[in-house]
């Protein structure tokens, strides 16, 4: 039973999947234009709780470095391209995912 995420940035969704089938989906937050999320394959290398900052309640960080799902202390943004290139969702959202997914989840990121 292996969970994986994949994040759809034109949808602006991330949706968790366990042995290939759809569990839940998350509406998110993603990259500007200017400073777009990384699409490709990924991993969830880190968990930490109340990092502080503009991440809310949690920081899953990525195996491409410098980037990550975490949570924000300004959910209006959710629904938008409005991050340095990371992915957000609500806190409440996110709390759900790091409570499902291990470090080691695989994460792929597309445009589609």
């Amino acid at each position: 039973m292996a969970y994986s995420i994949k994040i759809s940035l034109l949808q602006k969704l991330l949706i968790l999947m366990k042995d290939g089938k759809i569990v839940r989906s998350y509406p998110v937050g993603v990259g500007k234009t200017a400073t777009t999320t990384p699409i490709g394959r990924y991993h969830i290398i880190s968990k930490i709780r109340n990092p502080g900052g503009p991440f809310g309640v949690m920081w899953m960080g990525l195996s491409q470095p410098h980037y990550g799902i975490h949570g924000t202390n300004n959910p209006s943004s959710i629904g938008g391209a409005v991050s340095k290139g990371c992915v957000r969702m609500y806190n409440r959202d996110v709390l759900e995912l790091a409570g499902l997914v291990d470090v080691g989840t695989p994460v792929t990121i597309e445009t589609n």
